[in-house]
């Protein structure tokens, strides 16, 4: 048996290591739907085996984006031109170094092509344009006629999908998909498996051996073939020791380690059914995928994927740096989403709601006031084009009302409003007269900025961004 286990030398840990095992398809009569951790009339189980996998940073990292795919699943459809402005947006917010690196598209209709040939009009190495497709040889027509590079192919990997859905057994699935992604190599276009419900799948009963059977097609057609992790249920796990399915971890080691993949052609796809889709992706990272699957504000299926702008932040946080970045592009998008789109993203949204940094404690503005660090995540202005915000209410007093003004307005140096100024006397009046009248709740933005205009109407002033003028 020795002489058929591998020894391969692992730049990352610069030591010769043994393949110990092989792992043929199990071909099971009956489906494994991991009941003992998804009893379906009970919360889903996280269990423990205590068995660690080493963490395994890539070189290299980055963000792919699904905001035209599964982020317009749970939407109303995009219009050509808003999908084509949302993509300038990407181009400018991946940088020059491309940290957003691809972007997926719908085939099927009209208006999804021709955003397809006008994003490829536009002539951006990054987001490359990629394409998502059922595995038929139907849908693979489409991608011919396009002439792209590369397509995602649905390849579900869970028996509650094989056995449930399709109604194959594990081995006619396997042989169904790899002949679909055949058809791709062989007229030179790469596939991208999205390995479909990959939490609740046989990891080295049916994944591992399939992604061994792609990598023998790899090795033949010499075309590199991705494999994408996609947490579709939102099951998986970052905890240390978790079995699988559930651990990410666990999953990406027996992908990289025991399938052979390269962290380049491994990337995660997380939903955030149990508010684990930002931990997940980070993990995916931290343990050897070099792609995390994203869409802008999370938008996607149920409780939504993993949020495009979230990764921005954790990237910078792992690697020092934002490597070219333009994350004031974050802001501009909750901007055009809101007044272009009619989209609403939540108020409390981090990173792109509007009360994301704002203040409403009095003792917290208080702080505040005296030095933005206290309460104030990092430099929001600089970042996000978002300075900090006090709410307004009984206790802000009259330094209180002049910064809000000041924030919302963007008013600095000589157009700054000073806390003595008759404007900020007239708005403190009525937050007085409010609060004397029974009012307990902090002041909403309308009703301030209601009181402001008519106030500045009575002085003959008018204040915008940036400035203000007398009228």
């Amino acid at each position: 048996m020795d002489k058929n286990r591998a020894v391969h030398f692992d730049r990352h840990t610069n030591l010769l290591q043994l393949e110990e095992h092989m792992y043929p398809l199990v071909d099971v009569e009956y489906p494994n739907t991991f009941r003992n951790l998804f009893p379906y009339t009970e919360i889903p189980k996280i269990a423990f085996n205590d068995r660690i996998v080493p963490h395994h940073m890539p070189d290299e990292i980055w963000i792919t984006d699904t905001t035209f795919r599964d982020g317009q699943q749970s939407r109303a459809p995009y219009s050509t031109e808003q999908i084509v402005t949302i993509f300038d947006y990407l181009h400018k917010l991946g940088g020059p170094r491309g940290l957003i690196r691809q972007s997926e598209f719908f085939l099927y209709s009209k208006k999804d092509r021709d955003a397809v040939y006008k994003c490829l009009e536009r002539g951006y190495k990054f987001p490359e344009v990629t394409s998502w497709i059922r595995a038929s040889h139907e849908d693979f027509k489409l991608v011919k006629e396009l002439g792209l590079k590369e397509t995602g192919i649905l390849v579900s990997c869970s028996d509650y999908h094989i056995f449930y859905k399709m109604k194959k057994t594990r081995r006619e699935a396997m042989q169904h998909y790899l002949d679909i992604i055949r058809d791709c190599l062989e007229i030179g276009i790469s596939p991208r498996c999205h390995l479909e419900d990959i939490t609740r799948a046989d990891i080295y009963g049916y994944v591992i051996p399939f992604c061994l059977e792609l990598k023998n097609l790899m090795d033949f057609y010499q075309i590199p073939i991705k494999v994408r992790c996609c947490d579709t249920m939102g099951y998986g796990v970052n905890y240390p020791g978790a079995v699988i399915p559930r651990s990410v971890p666990g999953i990406i080691y027996g992908i990289q380690v025991h399938a052979g993949f390269p962290s380049e052609l491994i990337e995660w796809h997380g939903h955030n059914d149990f508010y684990k889709a930002v931990s997940n992706s980070t993990t995916a990272w931290l343990y050897g995928a070099s792609g995390v699957n994203c869409s802008l504000f999370g938008i996607g299926e149920r409780t939504g994927n993993t949020p495009l702008e979230a990764m921005v932040f954790e990237y910078a946080q792992l690697r020092g740096t934002l490597d070219g970045m333009d994350t004031t592009v974050i802001s501009d998008l909750a901007e055009y989403y809101e007044n272009e789109i009619g989209y609403r993203v939540p108020s409390r949204t981090p990173f792109v709601g509007k009360n994301f940094n704002v203040t409403r404690a009095g003792i917290h503005a208080d702080g505040l006031l005296k030095n933005e660090e206290i309460y104030n995540i990092f430099d929001t202005e600089k970042f996000l084009n978002r300075p900090p915000v006090v709410a307004v209410s009984n206790t802000s007093g009259l330094a209180g009302i002049a910064h809000w003004i000041n924030s919302w307005f963007r008013l600095k140096g000589d157009q700054a409003i000073d806390k003595n100024a008759e404007l900020v006397h007239m708005v403190k009046a009525w937050v007085d007269n409010e609060y004397e009248s029974g009012r307990v709740t902090v002041l909403t933005d309308e009703e301030l900025l209601s009181v402001i205009q008519d106030a500045c109407r009575k002085l003959g002033i008018q204040l915008g961004q940036g400035g203000k003028k007398e009228s």
